[in-house]
């Protein structure tokens, strides 16, 4: 899992594409790299590696910041069934791939500075895979570093002086149109467990079968799972159009909801620095814990989600 170590830049789609490289360290790279630039040799060591882990993601960074116009004409022309790319596929071929799909959307100066951004960003994903597979402890406190960055109301970590940390309030509507408002959702649970994903997220469309069976659960428990797709926020048609689609086919029932961009949530979700994020709710609007970054298919995820949701419950009992 790769993360977005730079500040926040609002509701950009070109950091919602950074989170599709953060979340797809199984499919993000071919093997062998050759030089990238800033990073021209392989690290000596671990220490090396971190860095040269840092740079790369930097520069990816500044790439997908960049020309943020075109990179979300391609996004949207990615194929919506392929959820992402295939295993083993660098994400730079898979944005070329795109690129090509889409090339009567771009004048041809638009199209060659596109692949050829594409291209740079397909040598960056070989040297990271590369450091990934060398040095998998350095790359591991490189994430867990980022993960650890504090945060107030428009971040999306608690603040580390130990204040409790409210949900950001909304009002909107979840996918079939009804009313939502967080107090009386929140009130009305036990515990209420949050996941922020999008659409073309593939470990965030992977983990929706496991996470409608938590729904299922937490329901037993007095609690309830609600999802967050960043795309549809405002309510967005086609965006809502597409979510409903991919819940669909992963079989999952349980509540996903919107709300303005502009609004305190909105604000909230347009700063989160990798998907999918998911939190943990407790009968007061309070935030239990930290967020859970990255899909719980993976068994670290799992475990601590299940230790909030705990936490919560039993605090909600007391």
């Amino acid at each position: 899992m790769k993360m977005n170590r730079t500040k926040p830049a609002g509701r950009l789609l070109a950091l919602l594409l950074i989170a599709l490289i953060a979340l797809s360290l199984a499919a993000c790279g071919a093997k062998g790299a050759d030089k990238t630039d800033g990073t021209s040799s392989e690290p000596k060591n671990a220490e090396e590696a971190a860095a040269m882990y840092n740079d790369l993601m930097a520069q990816e960074n500044d790439i997908l910041s960049e020309n943020t116009e075109l990179w979300d004409k391609v996004f949207m022309a990615a194929d919506k069934g392929m959820t992402m790319q295939e295993d083993g596929k660098n994400y730079g071929d898979f944005l070329l791939s795109t690129i090509e799909s889409a090339k009567d959307q771009f004048t041809a100066d638009e199209l060659k500075l596109l692949q050829e951004k594409a291209e740079t960003i397909r040598d960056i994903e070989d040297k990271l895979t590369m450091i990934e597979e060398k040095y998998p402890d350095a790359v591991q406190q490189s994430i867990d570093d980022a993960m650890s960055v504090p945060a107030g109301s428009d971040m999306t970590a608690p603040p580390d002086d130990g204040s409790v940390q409210k949900f950001p309030a909304f009002e909107g509507k979840d996918l079939d149109g009804n009313p939502v408002k967080s107090d009386e959702l929140f009130s009305g649970n036990a515990v209420t467990v949050v996941n922020f994903w999008f659409t073309t997220c593939n470990p965030c469309v992977g983990e929706l079968a496991d996470l409608d069976a938590l729904n299922k659960k937490l329901a037993e428990k007095g609690g309830a799972l609600i999802g967050v797709n960043t795309f549809t926020l405002d309510g967005d048609e086609a965006a809502i159009s597409e979510a409903k689609d991919v819940l669909a086919k992963k079989g999952a029932t349980y509540q996903n909801v919107y709300f303005d961009s502009d609004g305190e949530a909105g604000k909230f979700t347009g700063n989160i620095f990798a998907y999918p994020t998911t939190y943990v709710v407790d009968r007061s609007g309070n935030i239990v814990g930290e967020p859970i970054v990255g899909a719980i298919t993976e068994k670290k995820q799992a475990e601590t989600l299940q230790k909030l949701i705990d936490q919560a419950l039993a605090a909600d009992m007391g």
